[in-house]
This record gives C-alpha cells, sequence and structure tokens, in this order.
C-alpha cells in the first residue's frame, strides 16, 4: 500500500508525485516489510515478567486420538527404587511390533484445545473480557520462539488470527519439516519408540501401583494441562502434554507436581557433556520452564538401548551448567525474545477475521518475516468453533480478578 499524499497544488504535480511515488515502490527492496531480528545480543536485557503459570483444567487424548475433558490418561511417576541396581530398561523391547504411531498426517491445529477452552469459557477468571485480551497456543509453539534465538539448523512458521479479540497462534509445517517427516530413517523411528518406551518404565496408570512396560506404546494417548500465565503485558492461554505426575507430592498443586521424562545418549567426555548442555538441555529447560514443571528426570542409554542411569534436572537450575560458558544460552534472552514476537505478532495482526491468516516464517540466520493469506490452506479456527464463538451469548459478569 501505498502512503497517502497530502493535496497538491496541479495535476501536473500530482501526476509527477504519483510517478515518483511507484518508481520508489518498485525500486524497494523486499526486506522493508515488518520483520523481526533473532540475534541473541538485541535481547540480553533483564528478565522480563513471568506470571507463573496456574492450571485451569486438563483434557486426555485416547488410543484412538478421540478427545475427554478430564484426566483419564494422566500416569504416576513410579521410578525404580534408589538402593536397587541400576534400571537396565530395554527400550528396544516390542519394537516395532507394539508401536502404534499417531497419524502425523492428520493436521489438528489447535482443535483439541479450542474443544476444551469452548466448554470452559463460561468459567475463566476475568470472563470474556480476559480472554479478548489474551493469546491462545500450544506450549510447544512458545517453545520453538523462546529457543529461536540459539537455534541453527531448524525454522519454523507460526500462523496467526485474530478473532474476537483474541490472538491464536498455529503452527505450519515448513516444506523442510515435512520432507524431512516422510524421509525419516528407520533409526530415527526407532528412537522416538524408545523415548515413549521409558516413559513405561517409569510411569504406573494409578497412584501407588508398578509400572507395566509389557503393552503397546500407542503415541495416540496424551493428557495435557491447560493453564494460564503472562509474559510481559502478554496474557498467554496455552496447553501442553504432560508425561506424569509424582504421587509422593500431595502438597503441590498442578503444574509443581509434574514431571517430564526425557532420555538421552550415554556421554563419556566433557564434549559431550557441553554440547548436552548448549543445545539439548536448553529445549528440556525451554519447555519445562513455561509450563512450570520443576523437573525432568532423564534416562541415559547405552548404544545398545538400555537405560543404565537416571538423572533428575532441576528446571531452575539448569541454567547453571551453562553461565560460564560463553557459547551457552541465557534464559533472559529466551524471554525477552519471545515477548517481542509477541509484540510483534499483536501490533501485526490487527484485523479481527478467523479467515484472515497472517503466516510468520523464520529460517535460522535471517529475520522473522509475514505473509498475509485468506482461507484455505492456512486457516486453522475451524467453522464449529467460530459459530459456537459468535453464537453465543454474552456471560453474566464475574467478578472482576486481580490484576495477572
Amino acid at each position: 500500500m501505498f502512503s497517502s499524499q497530502g493535496p497538491m497544488d496541479s495535476r501536473r504535480t500530482k501526476r509527477k508525485a504519483e510517478k515518483t511515488e511507484v518508481a520508489e515502490h518498485q525500486n524497494k527492496p523486499p526486506h522493508t516489510s515488518p520483520s523481526l531480528p533473532t540475534e541473541p545480543a538485541l535481547y540480553s536485557g533483564p528478565f522480563p515478567f513471568y506470571r507463573r503459570p496456574s492450571e485451569l483444567g486438563c483434557f486426555s487424548l485416547d488410543t484412538q486420538r478421540q478427545y475427554h475433558g478430564d484426566a483419564r490418561a494422566l500416569r504416576y511417576y513410579s521410578p525404580p527404587p534408589t538402593n536397587g541396581p541400576g534400571p537396565n530398561f530395554d527400550l528396544r523391547d516390542g519394537y516395532p511390533d507394539q508401536y502404534r504411531p499417531r497419524d502425523e498426517e492428520v493436521r489438528e491445529g489447535l482443535d483439541h484445545l479450542l474443544r476444551w477452552l469452548l466448554e470452559h469459557r463460561g468459567q475463566l477468571e476475568g470472563g470474556p473480557a480476559w480472554l479478548a485480551g489474551a493469546i491462545v497456543t500450544w506450549r510447544g509453539h512458545l517453545t520453538k520462539l523462546l529457543t529461536t534465538p540459539y537455534e541453527r539448523q531448524e525454522g519454523w512458521q507460526l500462523a496467526a488470527s485474530r478473532f474476537q479479540g483474541t490472538l491464536y497462534l498455529s503452527e505450519v509445517e515448513t516444506p523442510a519439516a515435512r520432507a524431512q517427516r516422510l524421509a525419516r530413517p528407520p533409526l530415527l523411528r526407532e528412537l522416538m519408540y524408545m523415548g515413549y518406551k521409558f516413559e513405561q518404565y517409569m510411569c504406573a496408570d494409578k497412584p501407588g501401583s508398578s509400572p507395566d512396560p509389557s503393552g503397546e506404546v500407542n503415541t495416540n494417548v496424551a493428557f495435557c494441562s491447560v493453564l494460564r500465565g503472562r509474559l510481559g503485558s502478554h496474557p498467554l492461554l496455552f496447553s501442553g502434554e504432560v508425561d506424569c505426575t509424582d504421587p509422593h507430592t500431595p502438597s503441590l498443586q498442578p503444574p509443581a507436581c509434574y514431571v517430564e521424562l526425557k532420555t538421552s545418549k550415554e556421554m563419556h567426555s566433557l564434549g559431550h557433556w557441553r554440547n548436552f548442555y548448549r543445545h539439548k538441555l536448553l529445549k528440556w529447560w525451554a519447555q519445562s520452564f513455561l509450563l512450570g514443571v520443576p523437573n525432568v528426570v532423564a534416562g541415559f542409554r547405552n548404544p545398545e538401548g538400555f537405560v543404565c542411569s537416571l538423572k533428575t534436572f532441576p528446571t531452575m537450575e539448569m541454567f547453571e551448567y551453562v553461565r560460564n560458558d560463553r557459547d551457552g544460552w541465557n534464559p533472559s534472552v529466551c524471554m525477552n525474545f519471545c515477548a517481542a514476537f509477541l509484540s510483534f505478532a499483536h501490533s501485526t495482526v490487527v484485523q479481527d477475521d478467523p479467515r484472515l491468516v497472517h503466516l510468520f516464517s523464520w529460517e535460522p540466520g535471517h529475520p522473522v518475516t509475514v505473509s498475509v493469506h485468506r482461507d484455505a490452506p492456512y486457516a486453522f479456527l475451524p467453522t464449529w468453533y467460530v459459530e459456537a464463538m459468535t453464537s453465543d451469548l454474552p456471560s453474566p459478569p464475574k467478578t472482576p480478578s486481580p490484576k495477572d
């Protein structure tokens, strides 16, 4: 769009100005459209305000990936006794016969979270006014934003739409990610299975019972926590998958009772550990910090696929491993960039229209750029959600909520 001109004294002057303006517009380099730089040095200020997330509710997905508005898929942390022999978990056991991976061709978008929101929108503290100012997304999308200043390999795309004031963010699979997924080598498939198998060895279906690692590994099943938080001036409503809850911390309210489970290969040199702290631990920190999960329990596997040792990494202590590493990561940079992106998205996505999509794209070494689209293939807010929210009568006013 051209900038508007003031009144001209004559038609000739106006025509000349229009010609000049068209020429200037044609000569403008393409990067003059809105963009956001990602260099870590630009975000090294003090840690921004982040309100500790509080759990609003939860939902479960079953073996058929069907939604249930309850905690039926929640599992209970049940590690092996610390005074016994090493864990010796065979992570390859049952592969591939007992592997039921989720169909990744089905693009779910925000659908499960939107269903929860539709069922509970009347109970939100602060009511429709709070939701109208909030950002709704998955925790995994925020994790990608947190790690962006340090990411060197994988780009991302986030679709954004504003509807009834709320800004919705939903990830789009990049062409490179799709190509990688379709060409996924057997070894990587097996490694993915091993991560889920580790959870089987560490979790029980009921408090006080023992894990049963003999069943099939079905990655359709998930327990998701729905949380409310705030980053800087941005209220957040987001959801993330939770591995298990620790039944030995009954006094702790979710998410403080949750435990994240991870696997990694055994490391035998300082160089291996340094790389682990710089790269893998950054992603573990981002994922767990956002949700308010206090501990990540890692199983270290040998080349034969057996977990031989366990180590607990408290989320709030992970930065200590890289604090004095000049090539390490900094939590302030991660959170400041995320806050800057959310502000950038808020100021860019102005029009309230569920069929209008601003697509934010990023590749390592470049700034975040934006393109605008309407309807398919990028529109992601389902018709059933838009219609239900539109036809909904305003809720009766609630008691004003304390300021976030």
